[in-house]
């Protein structure tokens, strides 16, 4: 399998060795009998790489940390909350929890004390939301400009230096010395007010009115000192008005050099300024660049960092804006980023790493970031993260080195990196000794089994990726692992069935992989083609097989041995798969509709759908930009902005696209996404009137039956919120007959409202008869069960979808109610290891301060308040919790 960080370079599939795709698809019977595979073929098909040694900060007890950070937030100094800000973002980039990491990084930005820091993380931002520009170009019609993490005005920004006016015009000159001035500048002149040049710095108020003979002329030669006419003429206005004018570039140079030279800080500060407009493009930030760094140009020097982190990723493919940011010493850095030196690195290592771990760019850059780390969360971060990357490049002295300062520093997840290196050495037992000293020392974690288990072999290795399995399900590797075993015993269910326990709530590409291998092997190409689709969906360029393989390739050469469908049984498909609720077999059907002729901004809006129901936001929103750029008419486009604007909470110029829309042509689309926006507003009851006839009017225009049972539904979720049962339940029954699905719930909420719990278990016993996906089938139909069939429910949930909360939590307060409170939080405690959910943590918090453990339930308040600052209730147990403190 390949590992998206420790993957060998894709090589070109003209030189692909021992691999011959149309060898698998030989489908005519005769030539390759079904399942006539072995566990030689096997081993050449399914190869499942180690798991990557991640470069992330992975501290031992999250919560914790993002406790002890949330404490020192309310503590301390506003100059000190954007560095805490970054590593908390850091601890939710370890977490795989992205949108709590951009809002981390918002929260830095907008508490940012210094220009230098608004212009790092603005970038970053910028970078982090680089697959949202279209979002500027759509708000643009809406005449709403999207100014945020735009440029700023580095020159405005900028503090005003305190600059000391010298002498006085009155006092300590001679009444035999002229009041003026001339300066010889080669062939020409330049007569200034004696006084107000003398004022510009302590050197020319010694030279002019001190011991020295230009005291007593009135003639002084500066023609060797690099300044022009023009530019003497400008220095003497502006000793008289403190201002510049605008000057032409080269002479703004000269003076900048001339104000360095006679230590004229205002002047020098003025001229700084000034050259700040003259950065308009990352070419003219590399020249000038050089320039402020020699001239101790800070404003100029952020100006031109500006422009390169607006280019990110691209400028880190220009080597002269590396070689500036790698060769920047330690004054250079303070001149360019004042003293947010280790945001920068950090942000420019990451990017680098991101375009390609293996570079020396990328190594130099997180070498800079090594230097600059100070703190021991710094030195956690950077040097983990310089072993990760020496250790992809085979490095392995060094990358042993960086690993164990790194974890003498209390990166214990850097113990992962050195066993690694001592089983490359051919020295597993030291391997596996190093990780079960760690799982003996601390709590364990499910990734220290599945470190362990790369060292040992048998019943052992399989206990182990059991035992990380049951700490931390979302870890791929170890259903990989078994999948794939059981392969190779010839278990092709048993197989199957792994991979599918993984794939069933975690939509990673490389389980899509390897059950694309597993369905090759059994010669079952229409499961295997159907997976493809759900790949290029997700990846249009992913590359199988170790990178040897463009995944497009395989996808190409199984179509050959399928059945093609027009476009008529294509929607036929699509509307079977959409009504069982099976989401991958609907993307591939999309998929197969896209390479045809079909109405394509339609087809990519449904796509995107299925994308989000599948938790893929970046892909849904990639696929909703291609409906946009699809859509067949002004007011359908119109409709696919506004779903863009939502999607990125702009609500009230969504609802200004739709009335866009509805203005030019009343259609399904646009009624129903006004409904939906209003609906989701929730801000004033009286919107479910206009909510309800919006939906109506939708329902009166044409549309597939798939949008309209979509719309039913809604419209009987509202009629249930407004207590109308028997409008919502006939709404339901509408929704049911063209087999949309999720109606069985709505329905089985009006049984339940009704007072009619078993109608309601029935009913959600039949959508979870019909869906292949059902784990929230399941938790819903465990509200309508007795205890014990609700317990039985819920662990079902656990099995099919580790990661859904609620049955965690019902079965704490089961255990609470029974009295054990030590099993209730352990319980929550087991589910929190793996999963950052507020809810959890709050009900956690809860059961501390039931037992009376202070100090617990505040910590467990302030990890939660750190994935939601806003939360009231979170805000009152902390403020009770406080209360209890001693």
């Amino acid at each position: 399998m390949r590992s998206s960080f420790l993957s060998e370079s894709p090589c070109d599939e003209q030189h692909i060795h021992g691999f011959n795709p149309q060898s698998w698809l030989q489908v005519e019977r005769g030539k390759l009998p079904k399942s006539s595979y072995s566990p030689s073929s096997i081993e050449s098909l399914i190869k499942i790489a180690e798991p990557p040694v991640v470069p992330l900060y992975k501290p031992l007890d999250y919560v914790e940390v993002l406790s002890r950070i949330h404490e020192e937030l309310e503590q301390c100094a506003p100059s000190e909350r954007p560095g805490l800000y970054l590593i908390q973002s850091q601890v939710f980039r370890g977490l795989g929890e992205a949108k709590l990491r951009q809002r981390s990084l918002h929260s830095a930005w907008r508490c940012a004390t210094t220009v230098h820091e608004k212009i790092v993380f603005g970038a970053w931002l910028r970078y982090e939301k680089r697959g949202e520009d279209i979002i500027s170009d759509v708000l643009a019609s809406c005449r709403k400009c999207c100014k945020e993490f735009g440029p700023l005005d580095v020159a405005s920004e900028m503090p005003e230096g305190d600059f000391e006016i010298l002498g006085s015009c009155d006092i300590g000159i001679s009444l035999k010395v002229s009041p003026v001035v001339t300066f010889q500048i080669r062939d020409g002149k330049v007569t200034c007010n004696r006084c107000k040049i003398a004022s510009l710095s302590i050197p020319f108020w010694s030279m002019l009115n001190g011991p020295f003979t230009e005291s007593q002329l009135d003639l002084v030669d500066l023609s060797e000192n690099g300044i022009s006419l023009e530019g003497m003429r400008a220095v003497s206005e502006f000793s008289c008005t403190y201002s510049l004018e605008d000057l032409p570039l080269e002479t703004l140079l000269e003076i900048l050099v001339f104000a360095n030279t006679f230590c004229c800080d205002r002047l020098k500060d003025a001229c700084d300024r000034k050259l700040a407009s003259f950065v308009s493009s990352r070419q003219d930030a590399v020249e000038l660049m050089a320039l402020a760094f020699e001239e101790n140009a800070p404003v100029l020097a952020a100006s031109c960092l500006q422009v390169f982190l607006q280019e990110l990723p691209d400028c880190l493919n220009d080597e002269h804006v590396v070689s500036l940011f790698l060769s920047a010493t330690e004054q250079q850095q303070c001149i360019m980023v004042g003293h947010a030196s280790f945001l920068l690195y950090c942000l420019l290592s990451e990017v680098a790493m991101n375009i390609d771990p293996r570079t020396e760019a990328t190594v130099c850059l997180s070498e800079k970031l090594v230097q600059l780390a100070v703190t021991p969360t710094q030195k956690q971060i950077a040097f983990h993260q310089l072993g990760c990357i020496r250790l992809l490049r085979k490095e392995y002295n060094e990358a042993e080195h960086q690993f164990s300062v790194a974890f003498s520093a209390g990166h214990v997840y850097s113990i992962a990196g050195l066993a690694r290196i001592a089983g490359i050495r051919g020295r597993k037992g030291l391997a596996y000794e190093k990780l079960s000293s760690v799982i003996t020392s601390s709590v364990p974690l499910g990734w220290m089994y599945m470190e362990r288990s790369l060292y040992s072999e048998g019943d052992k290795k399989l206990g182990d990726l059991d035992k990380a399995t049951e700490l931390d399900p979302t870890l791929t590797y170890p259903y990989m692992y078994r999948a794939a075993s059981l392969m190779r015993k010839k278990d092709a269910r048993l197989a199957l069935e792994e991979i599918n326990r993984v794939l069933g709530f975690k939509l990673a590409l490389e389980c899509l992989e390897l059950r694309i291998c597993l369905y090759l092997a059994l010669e079952d190409y229409k499961s295997a083609i159907c997976d493809i689709h759900a790949i290029l969906t997700l990846s249009p360029e992913y590359r199988m097989l170790e990178g040897r393989v463009a995944a497009s390739k395989i996808g190409t050469l199984l179509g050959a041995h399928v059945e093609q469908w027009n476009t008529a049984e294509c929607w036929l498909q699509l509307y079977e798969r959409w009504s069982s609720v099976d989401d991958i077999g609907s993307l591939s059907v999309i998929y197969r509709m896209l390479e045809s002729d079909a109405a394509k901004g339609v087809l990519y809006f449904r796509q995107s759908l299925l994308l989000l129901r599948l938790n893929c936001p970046e892909a849904a929103m990639r696929s909703l930009q291609l409906a946009r750029q699809h859509a067949a008419t002004e007011h359908e486009r119109l409709v696919y902005e506004g779903w863009l604007l939502y999607d990125t909470g702009h609500c009230e110029e969504a609802l200004q696209k739709a009335e866009e829309s509805i203005s030019i042509q009343r259609s399904f689309e646009a009624f129903f996404l006004k409904a939906y926006v209003l609906a989701d507003s929730g801000v004033d009851p009286s919107y479910s009137a206009t909510v309800i006839s919006l939906l109506e009017d939708a329902l009166k225009c044409p549309s597939d039956r798939l949008r309209k049972g979509q719309a039913l539904n809604n419209l009987g979720g509202v009629y249930v919120d407004c207590e109308k049962l028997d409008a919502a339940a006939d709404c339901y029954t509408s929704a049911l007959k063209i087999r949309h699905t999720r109606a069985h719930q709505g329905l089985a909420r009006v049984h339940f409202l009704r007072n009619n719990r078993d109608a309601a278990y029935e009913e959600m016993t039949k959508l979870i008869e019909k869906a292949k996906n059902n784990a929230s089938a399941y938790e819903k139909r465990s509200e309508y069960c007795e205890r014990e069939q609700t317990m039985t429910d819920l662990q079902i949930v656990t099995q099919l979808d580790p990661l859904r909360v609620y049955p965690y939590r019902y079965r704490a307060a089961v255990l609470m109610d029974s009295h054990k409170e030590k099993e209730a939080i352990a319980e929550l405690t087991r589910a929190i290891a793996f999963k950052a959910d507020l809810h959890l943590l709050h009900l956690r918090a809860a059961f501390h301060e039931h037992i009376g453990d202070v100090p617990s339930a505040l910590r467990d308040c302030r990890a939660a308040l750190s994935l939601d600052p806003n939360h009231q209730e979170m805000l009152e147990l902390q403020k009770r919790v406080n209360s209890q403190e001693p």
